[in-house]
């Protein structure tokens, strides 16, 4: 597993929290609540795919609010770019949108060894190694388990965040450094 250390990049970048909770449809009525329980410095990945462009803008808007209020780290999945625009501190996404722009936090997510050499291409400061456990997200798909995360993890060049049915419990349980979350972190979908 990756060691702990702070993203040596320029700018305004923070380290790299070890806890992130991930937006989605199913947690957007919770988020602020949630961030003012996690710990300062966790992380948000700003996704909210489900809305149009202005309202999407609109709703990072009012969550950056809350993570600066918490001190918490925020990291907007698009292009680098783009989150470079919208003043968030970093880029989520798969590799191929990561390769390019500017040196903003890259959180790349990886699933197979071939995700995980791009990810390091991309200039990758952490992959999102996933599925670990089944999600509610890709329901019945394929999870890599424990071991097989841990063997993934083990070639990464850069720190590993655990994501795929990640809890406080399991988090502790298999001595993950990072994890993220959509429903661990905020009680499940309604």
């Amino acid at each position: 597993m990756a060691r702990c250390y702070s993203v040596p990049v320029p700018n305004r970048q923070p380290s790299l929290p070890a806890l992130w909770l991930i937006s989605d449809a199913r947690n957007d009525d919770r988020i602020e609540a949630v961030l003012a329980r996690l710990p300062r410095g966790s992380g948000l990945v700003f996704r909210h795919y489900h809305l149009p462009s202005r309202e999407r803008r609109a709703r990072f808007n009012v969550l950056a609010r809350a993570t600066r209020r918490f001190g918490h780290v925020m990291v907007l999945a698009g292009e680098a770019r783009q989150a470079r625009a919208w003043k968030a501190h970093g880029a989520y996404g798969a590799a191929d949108r990561l390769a390019q722009g500017p040196g903003v936090l890259r959180l790349v997510t990886a699933h197979d060894l071939r995700e995980l050499a791009q990810a390091h291409r991309a200039r990758a400061d952490a992959v999102l190694i996933s599925p670990v456990f089944a999600t509610a997200s890709h329901p019945g798909g394929h999870t890599l388990g424990p071991v097989r995360f841990r063997l993934l993890a083990a070639r990464s060049r850069v720190p590993v965040i655990a994501l795929g049915g990640m809890t406080a419990h399991r988090a502790l349980a298999f001595r993950l450094e990072r994890w993220a979350a959509i429903d661990g972190l905020t009680g499940g979908a309604r």
